[in-house]
């Protein structure tokens, strides 16, 4: 007979059931970001977090069960339906179904990570080249973008007229392949920018 799982606590309950089933070292935990719905957590042998919730409270017996990927990844969740019901069912449909397009996403994951590390590495080595000779320069990081922003405004040499601050903007592609440049000021500061520009093509 199919478990009722109309409370969360009955939910829980049949997670543990769940997690007995994959095998003796898994453990179940609150699933914080779907606390809107009936859903909680099981962390099985290899660390994996599964997330198993029921999306339509009036069909309570259909869940989905999600195999979460690593932070970064930017892959689409694997994830199998499932019918409540038992959780030996449940246990083996994860085992069955749910592993192998885990294992697969998490080796496409891996290289699109490593991936993206060396974006980042090539891109903070540029912009450190740059920001070198612009003192208290700042570097920030977006999304596959990295920025250098630099400013300075010179004391006053006791000419009168209007005080020229000088300014360096620089824009980073993803692998450091290409760099967007505003500057306007003091010509020695810009020469000394388009110098360290030169000079970061070497990475």
């Amino acid at each position: 007979m199919p478990p009722e799982l109309t409370t969360q606590q009955q939910f829980n309950a049949f997670a543990d059931e769940i997690a007995r089933e994959l095998g003796t070292h898994c453990r179940t935990a609150p699933d914080t970001k779907n606390a809107h719905r009936l859903a909680w957590l099981i962390i099985d042998n290899d660390g994996r977090a599964l997330s198993l919730r029921q999306h339509d409270s009036d069909q309570p017996a259909r869940l989905q069960v999600y195999a979460a990927l690593p932070d970064g990844a930017d892959l689409p969740t694997p994830s199998i339906g499932v019918t409540a019901s038992s959780a030996w069912h449940i246990a083996r449909e994860i085992t069955r179904r749910l592993y192998p397009l885990h294992a697969e996403a998490a080796e496409v994951a891996a290289v699109l990570i490593e991936q993206k590390e060396a974006e980042a590495r090539a891109r903070r080595a540029v912009a450190e080249a740059v920001a070198g000779p612009l003192p208290g320069a700042r570097i920030q990081e977006f999304h596959r973008r990295t920025q250098v922003s630099w400013q300075c405004t010179p004391e006053p040499q006791g000419q009168p007229g209007p005080v020229q601050t000088d300014r360096v903007q620089a824009v980073i592609g993803p692998s450091g392949e290409w760099i967007s440049v505003e500057a306007s000021g003091d010509l020695q500061a810009i020469v000394a920018m388009l110098t360290a520009l030169a000079a970061a093509q070497q990475y």
